[in-house]
Order: C-alpha cells, then sequence, then structure tokens
C-alpha cells in the first residue's frame, strides 16, 4: 500500500506538467542548479522499479565514494543484488554487476541515463543555456543524443521538475522532493514511451 501511494504521489505530479518548450531567452546563469544538486555521503532508500512487465523492491544504496565516485547498489531485502553500478567523477560509468532480466544493453543504458539526471554529474555550464517560459526557468543541456533540462520556478527556489528529450519529444520527466541536508528525500522517474518507471523514498538512518 505504500508502495501505491508513494509512485501515485510522484506520478500525479509527473502527470500533471505540461510539455512545453521554452521559447524566451534570458542571461545563461547555471548557479541556482546548485542548490538542487544532491549531497549524497551516504543515503539509503526503499526502492520500486518497474522494467517492461518485470517489478523489482528492494532498498537502493548510494554513496560517495573516496575518489568522488558514486556507487548505486539495489538489492532486495535478502541482500540479493540487481546491480551495482559506478559514475566516476569524469562521467566515466561502470558496471560491477547486473541481475540478468537486466542484463541487455538498452535497459543498463536507460539505468545509467536515468541515474545521471538525478545525480547531476554532468551539467557544463559552457554548453548550457538558460531560457524562460510560462513562469518558469529551463536549464538546458545538451547531450549526446538529445537534452537534458532542470526546470525551476522563477525565483529558483524549487527544483519543479527534470526531464530528458530526444528531438522535440520528452521521453523521461522525474522529480526530487522534499530536501533535507540537501538530500531528496522522495525520488521519481517516469518515461513515456515504454514501461520504465523508477520510485525512491528515503529511510532514515
Amino acid at each position: 500500500m505504500r508502495y501505491l501511494l508513494l509512485n501515485s504521489c510522484w506520478l500525479i505530479v509527473l502527470s500533471c506538467s505540461t510539455i512545453q518548450k521554452p521559447t524566451q531567452s534570458v542571461i545563461p546563469d547555471t548557479s541556482t542548479l546548485i542548490n538542487f544538486k544532491p549531497a549524497f555521503t551516504v543515503a539509503l532508500y526503499t526502492a520500486n522499479i518497474d522494467v517492461v512487465g518485470n517489478h523489482l523492491s528492494g532498498l537502493l544504496l548510494i554513496k560517495k565514494m573516496p575518489d568522488n565516485s558514486t556507487r548505486l547498489v539495489f538489492s532486495n531485502e535478502m541482500g540479493f543484488s540487481f546491480f551495482d553500478f559506478e559514475f566516476a567523477a569524469d562521467g566515466k560509468f561502470k558496471v560491477y554487476t547486473v541481475y540478468k532480466k537486466l542484463n541487455k544493453k538498452p535497459v543498463i543504458k536507460t539505468l545509467q541515463h536515468d541515474f545521471e539526471l538525478i545525480l547531476m554529474n554532468q551539467l557544463d555550464s559552457s554548453t548550457a543555456s538558460v531560457r524562460k517560459e510560462n513562469e518558469l526557468i529551463y536549464f538546458m543541456f545538451p547531450q549526446t543524443k538529445g537534452f537534458s533540462y532542470y526546470i525551476t520556478n522563477k525565483a529558483g527556489t524549487e527544483l519543479v521538475r527534470m526531464e530528458r528529450s530526444t528531438g522535440k519529444k520528452t521521453v523521461v520527466e522525474a522529480i526530487m522532493k522534499n530536501y533535507f541536508n540537501g538530500i531528496p528525500d522522495t525520488i521519481g522517474i517516469s518515461h513515456k514511451k515504454f514501461e520504465f518507471n523508477i520510485g525512491l523514498k528515503r529511510i532514515e538512518r
């Protein structure tokens, strides 16, 4: 029941957001986003992931390592590992282990891009553009294919949502809500073209 309630909450937030592309340019200043970049040192979340007909639930550990890389380990309550990923400080991505049902290149790539979006490690201000539309500020960062958007309110005090697009279509929407000590309490990721959803709720330690 808690899982259904959690996912209903963030899916409602995502479904209510209107997909609009920014039109009015403003001065490109991405410094506001620093306030929303998660300050992960060690964070533990209950996790529910739906991947094309497969439902996986368990615990997701996010840990900042001494070399400034970030490890994400998703396992069930019995300790069985679904995946163990590393996101290096220089942008490199490494797979240590992955569950056989997830061990498909498109699935791994999708997980990589989803977590890159919320880790906010690849925000190169030299290539960014910032635009305003309907009282929202769009921070746009080009990726290998398409763009990543970080969308805040006009005052820059709230991260409304995040998006990833290919061409003119939004393919992923995500939220991070209720920050405490720099770490979001709730994280939700929803894909538009196929069933691939991630819901995370932080466990206080």
